[in-house]
């Protein structure tokens, strides 16, 4: 499969008369943008705003990022989810590079949503303060799961997969700036100078232990608790074949926009052919019950090891009880002798004291930390809040809290708030570019 990426590198967002990009420049028509958005019934009012690296803008509830796209020969670009089921991987996709679309909640929020600062202290926690942000922000009918902790968003997260893709459209017929080509040959068809690396996977595990439909990170649509432990192309991953979900804590998830661009996938791209044999990557599960996850676990180890891997990478979108799955996917590799790391975020508890994962080994004996997600975060007020910041503290939020014993509200009533790291929007990155490292003492 022969994946190219052409680039359009956005130098600023602005407003204007027609949809278009012209040297470095994306307009939009707002109007027209949202009576698109607004084609769908389900939602009841919406805005499009745009934000920028170092404005004193805090986002919040913050629900999804999507990479503004298009495919070229005119196919869906989420299949499955955006239009009709159909193979992705292959041919020519134009990117709007150094921007993302944001969905915001005007009111409210829940356990998986979280929260972005563009300038001051906050904005270090997460990736997305570095990108110009074209923001839908709005409010739909789904009254039934507005007192929810957990929410599916449907209304919303569909509007922005829809809209990235209007959106997109427009560099359809443009020549890209650069071009990105991702390509593998089939496994056992490589250079015999290739086949002479070590061979290596990529063991992702997105969230899906919901067994309620509408929660989970989909593929191609379908829902993620339906599969087992599959075997993918890089490239599908790249080009729109997954789709975030609604359940995972927001630190530890994975937005539509990390699998588009996921820099692990990336990375090892760049290593195939130079130190490393690139195998793929097995697309594995999150489960509930213990014997699921020992039975994912070893039809993971021996994929890999069908597929001839010396080593493999694990990350696992959440924490808690997917440490359970992170763990005994590590240590069934390491019976088969795939030597693995594994990237994780840890829950360590406000002091930093406690057992980082739920489940541990002495097996998993090399694994990248992403951070702390308990870690307390004070910010002071942002002058502009888009969304509604009571959300953080109000709708259980999974670093907010209404009240504290000891440290009062999450959102105090001079606009500064007090959180857990748990609410950064996608802040801990584990799919690969977190900006957070250890210190030993």
């Amino acid at each position: 499969m022969k994946l190219e990426i052409g680039n359009f590198h956005v130098k600023d967002v602005v407003f204007g008369e027609t949809t278009n990009y012209k040297e470095g420049i994306l307009t939009i028509n707002k109007k027209e943008a949202l009576d698109y958005v607004l084609e769908d019934e389900h939602i009841t009012e919406a805005d499009l705003l745009i934000v920028k690296p170092g404005d004193k803008v805090r986002l919040v509830p913050v629900k999804e990022a999507i990479e503004c796209r298009v495919k070229v020969d005119g196919t869906t670009l989420f299949p499955g989810v955006t239009g009709d089921v159909a193979p992705v991987g292959n041919g020519r996709t134009h990117a709007l590079k150094d921007c993302s679309l944001l969905v915001v909640g005007k009111h409210w929020g829940g356990f998986q949503d979280g929260l972005i600062d563009m300038s001051g202290e906050g904005a270090k926690y997460t990736y997305f303060s570095q990108l110009k942000n074209i923001v839908l922000v709005g409010d739909t009918d789904e009254d039934f799961e507005k007192n929810e902790q957990q929410k599916k968003n449907k209304a919303l997260r569909w509007a922005g997969h829809k809209l990235a893709e209007y959106i997109g459209s427009c560099v359809k017929d443009l020549e890209p700036e650069d071009i990105e080509t991702f390509e593998l040959t089939p496994v056992t068809k490589r250079a015999e100078d290739v086949q002479k690396l070590p061979s290596v996977v990529f063991v992702m595990q997105p969230q899906s232990q919901m067994e309620e439909m509408g929660y989970n990170d989909l593929v191609y649509g379908w829902d993620t608790n339906h599969i087992v432990p599959t075997f993918m192309h890089p490239n599908e991953i790249l080009d729109g074949a997954m789709i975030s979900g609604s359940f995972m804590p927001v630190s530890s998830k994975w937005a539509t926009y990390d699998f588009q661009n996921n820099p692990t996938i990336k990375e090892l791209y760049a290593e195939h052919g130079k130190t490393i044999n690139f195998l793929g990557v097995i697309m594995s599960n999150l489960n509930v019950a213990l014997d699921q996850k020992n039975r994912a676990a070893l039809f993971v180890a021996q994929m890999a090891k069908s597929l001839g891997a010396d080593g493999a990478i694990v990350s696992e979108e959440g924490y808690g009880n997917p440490d359970a799955d992170f763990i005994a996917c590590i240590v069934a590799l390491e019976d088969a002798g795939v030597k693995t790391v594994g990237i994780t975020n840890e829950c360590t508890g406000r002091d930093g004291e406690s057992q980082p994962l739920v489940a541990l080994d002495e097996k998993a004996d090399a694994i990248v930390s992403t951070g702390n997600v308990s870690e307390l975060i004070e910010l002071p007020p942002m002058e502009t809040v888009i969304g509604e910041l009571e959300s953080l503290g109000r709708d259980g939020l999974s670093g907010g809290w209404a009240n504290d014993e000891i440290l009062g509200p999450s959102v105090r009533k001079d606009g500064s708030i007090i959180m857990e790291n748990n609410a950064m929007f996608c802040g801990d990155q584990i799919c690969g570019w977190s900006p957070k490292t250890m210190k030993e003492f």
